[in-house]
């Protein structure tokens, strides 16, 4: 290990960008000499994990890098320190043109000259950017901001300022950024998403009015969290996406239920693209009372459910507050892209008491490819959802899907007891009784062999395409088994159609609309589709 000599512009542990290029940021991990090289260099650690090496040069490890190839060795001319807060903000909002930049304005005319344009409005544009007491809302995202500069210059500069985004700076010292926030009284949005933040605080900063703080691919640990809830009374939304976040572990302070406390207004919490993969952690957060979003998509969730209604998990009351409930303001859930592939998850999101919004999409339950169900299926189970997937559930959408869904089931009764379809499928009793569909009477079979054609179902096919040509509705038996893919290579045949894209649509009995059936890996009984069905034919446009 070869012994760093520490330069006056730069040390240890310091953030750093390349000069020329904000974006391209890392941390230095030496300063001094190289063996076999003159002059002073700087290791640097490159956040983008594009360097030559690990740290060892030559033979010679002068300091353990993140990755293998994550690390470079530079001259100290070709890497900046960073620049202030106050700089940054003259920088990207002084409202000075220079003559260079009015000379970049032009078009080019037919004979290939030069004529100069002027923005409809750019003087009053600039005339109002130059007055900092009027901007409430700021960007100096990817300008190297490494400092927060004398925060009474800061106070005087944006005094009325009320959200700053800071995305992709050099900053990583929690002192820095309470001086930021006592020197902006008015501040209440902080975006801090792609700075290293440091995860040992010495001292509480203060951040009392910070209602919006964003912490994405920030390094940051839950324990870091739990620290700094005390100096965030009004947080209402909480960001960290991109952590690599794994666990959710209570501070020291929190009761023996092993729930987190605190976060009394925190209304939305983001953890996007992190590492939970035991739903254990997130009921943590059950009792959060002021909690209506929880977004969890990308993370590696398999199995969900409510913990009231979940064997052998323990009450989730207190002994403080034998009222609380769980989750009991939680109006959005966002589960896409996990690796959930029950239904018992899905149906347990019926017990969650106001959840009405929730995302399920990229999840194995919802691809028919990997024995996942189809929409109508979710909403159907899903009894209070009113935007699924993005899409809102629309009142006509559910009595279909409801019918449908009722359908599938009945299709699968003589295959199940009724204590099997009980378990399987909780609202089946409760849908029929709904929209009065009664039991199918079991068809008398005759003695001797069972007839083939007794497991088909009969369905009306119409073609209905513009160019397709006018032709006679069909009645056919097919197996309940029949993907839409199969089916629609049938009505090639059947029809006479080539070089014809089809597409599918299902007439529902009072709906005034025909329903598309887009998933051609689905069979026929996985879509509802029942014996009387009308397939009307169409051609894609």
């Amino acid at each position: 290990m070869a012994d760093p000599l520490e330069t006056p512009e730069f040390h240890v542990g310091q953030r750093v960008h390349a000069v020329g290029n904000p974006r391209r940021t890392g941390t230095v991990r030496y300063a001094g000499t190289v063996e076999g090289h003159t002059g002073s260099w700087v290791g640097v650690d490159w956040d983008d994990g594009d360097g030559k090496h690990d740290g060892c040069v030559g033979g010679i490890r002068y300091f353990a890098a993140s990755g293998e190839r994550s690390a470079s060795f530079v001259r100290p001319k070709t890497v900046s320190a960073g620049i202030s807060l106050i700089d940054a903000l003259q920088c990207r909002y002084k409202g000075d043109s220079s003559k260079e930049g009015q000379d970049e304005m032009y078009v080019l005319s037919t004979s290939k000259k030069r004529v100069s344009i002027e923005l409809v409005g750019m003087n009053k544009v600039q005339e109002k950017l130059k007055h900092f007491d009027e901007l409430l809302s700021a960007s100096v995202s990817y300008l190297g901001v490494s400092s927060i500069g004398p925060p009474h210059q800061i106070s005087a500069l944006v005094p009325n300022l009320k959200e700053l985004d800071l995305t992709g700076n050099l900053l990583s010292n929690w002192e820095d950024i309470g001086s930021l926030c006592e020197a902006l009284s008015s501040l209440e949005v902080l975006d801090l998403t792609n700075n290293i933040m440091e995860c040992d605080v010495m001292e509480l900063p203060s951040l009392k009015r910070i209602r919006v703080l964003v912490l994405n691919n920030c390094h940051v640990t839950w324990e870091l969290v739990e620290k700094l809830k005390i100096s965030l009374p009004a947080l209402e939304e909480l960001h960290l996406m991109a952590n690599k976040l794994k666990t959710i572990t209570p501070g020291p302070s929190a009761s023996v239920t092993t729930f987190i406390e605190g976060f009394s207004s925190l209304r939305l919490i983001n953890l996007e693209d992190n590492c939970v993969d035991v739903w254990d952690n997130i009921l943590k957060l059950s009792h959060l009372r002021s909690l209506e979003q929880l977004h969890l998509n990308k993370n590696n969730l398999k199995h969900i459910f409510y913990p009231s209604n979940h064997p052998g998990i323990l009450n989730y009351c207190t002994s403080d507050d034998i009222s609380s409930v769980p989750f009991e303001n939680l109006q959005c859930l966002l589960l896409g892209c996990n690796e959930i592939e029950d239904l018992a998850s899905v149906d347990s999101l019926n017990f969650f008491p106001n959840l009405t919004d929730i995302r399920l999409s990229q999840n194995p339950i919802v691809d028919p490819a990997k024995g996942g169900v189809l929409r109508f299926v979710l909403v159907a189970r899903l009894a209070k959802v009113k935007v699924l997937n993005g899409s809102e559930v629309s009142s006509r959408e559910r009595k279909e899907s409801e019918i449908r869904y009722i359908r599938l089931v009945m299709a699968k009764m003589q295959t199940y007891d009724s204590e099997e379809i009980k378990r399987l499928h909780p609202r089946f009793a409760e849908l029929k009784t709904l929209h009065g569909i009664e039991d199918e009477k079991p068809h008398s079979v005759a003695s001797g062999p069972q007839k083939m054609s007794s497991g088909l179902i009969s369905i009306t096919l119409k073609c209905v395409g513009a160019s397709m040509g006018e032709k006679q509705p069909l009645t056919k038996k097919l197996p309940p088994t029949t993907t839409l893919g199969k089916l629609k290579v049938l009505c090639e045949s059947f029809f006479k159609v080539k070089d014809i894209k089809l597409r599918l649509f299902i007439e529902e009995e009072g709906s005034p609309l025909p329903l598309m059936l887009d998933e051609d890996m689905a069979s026929l009984m996985d879509l509802g589709i029942s014996t009387g069905a009308t397939i009307l034919v169409d051609e894609e446009t």
